[in-house]
């Protein structure tokens, strides 16, 4: 798939910091091992898959030994972004200097195993809820400064990704309307005079009068958060495509397909980035 948010200059500046951070004044461990090891001959590695899972995060694997080497390790993929890769597959060999090899080992790791998981547990949902022609999607429950990651991530794993940013998309929730009293229509009035003819105007709503109010308000995505399913179905047939209808809240593997047959459009969730479990992957020595 196209490399969705990935530019190589933005990945390159991420890696660069979490490398600030992970090797400080110096990799001390490999250093010291290295000052009395013969580096005139090429190190190798294979990364391989320790369990079944949708590979992900090609792109910052590879810019760490670009950036440790001045691009002299070679590092080449046997699968990309997107590819469902089983227990023991050989998916890259790295070749180079065991100096830049050892030191990057961990943090290439980190971001593959990480971003592997997400697009590996986003898969399970999206495969679930793929028949209903509803879409699924994450949320801003990210992990600080690695948000680029997470999200590209559900992206490869299906999902098709929610606001980015707090800038992407206007989104009332129960305290911004609060501030204005607490009518909907009120606050949507009062946004739309500031708002952006590029920007859709999201509200979140706990009921079905508030989905009335926010229909009225003719607001473009109506937010059910937390409802039941019987309380789903009532406002999905009130709002009868005046609106994008998303649901949100304790959306999980189990029941996920009974939301997914109400109607609704769209399924967010924090748990394809928050609960993702990391994919097992690791590094074997070749020579």
């Amino acid at each position: 798939m196209g490399k969705y948010l990935l530019n190589d200059f933005i990945v390159r500046e991420y890696v660069e910091n979490a490398l600030k951070e992970d090797v400080g004044f110096g990799d001390i461990s490999t250093d010291y091992i290295c000052a009395n090891a013969d580096l005139t001959k090429d190190f190798e590695v294979c990364l391989r898959s320790r369990q079944d899972g949708i590979f992900c995060g090609e792109d910052p694997f590879r810019i760490v030994f670009e950036v440790l080497s001045g691009n002299k390790v070679q590092v080449e993929f046997f699968v990309q972004d997107g590819d469902f890769i089983e227990k023991d597959k050989v998916l890259a060999k790295i070749k180079g200097n065991p100096r830049h090899i050892l030191t990057g080992e961990r943090l290439a790791l980190n971001f593959v195993q990480r971003m592997s998981g997400i697009s590996t547990y986003t898969r399970q949902f999206v495969d679930i809820i793929e028949p209903y022609q509803v879409s699924m999607a994450d949320t801003r429950k990210n992990t600080p400064n690695f948000r680029l990651f997470e999200k590209y991530a559900a992206k490869v794993g299906g999902a098709r990704l929610h606001r980015f940013n707090l800038s992407d998309c206007v989104m009332l929730k129960d305290n911004h309307i609060a501030l204005l009293g607490g009518s909907i229509k009120d606050a949507v009035l009062k946004v739309k005079a500031y708002n952006s003819h590029a920007h859709k105007i999201e509200v979140e709503c706990d009921n079905y009068e508030q989905v009335v109010e926010a229909i009225s308000a003719n607001v473009d995505i109506i937010m059910l958060d937390n409802m039941s399913l019987d309380k789903i179905k009532k406002c999905v047939n009130f709002i009868n495509n005046r609106a994008i209808i998303e649901i949100s809240g304790n959306v999980t593997l189990d029941n996920i397909e009974e939301y997914a047959k109400t109607g609704i459009n769209v399924i967010s969730s924090s748990a394809i980035i928050a609960k993702a479990p990391t994919l097992d992957l690791g590094f074997d020595y070749l020579g």
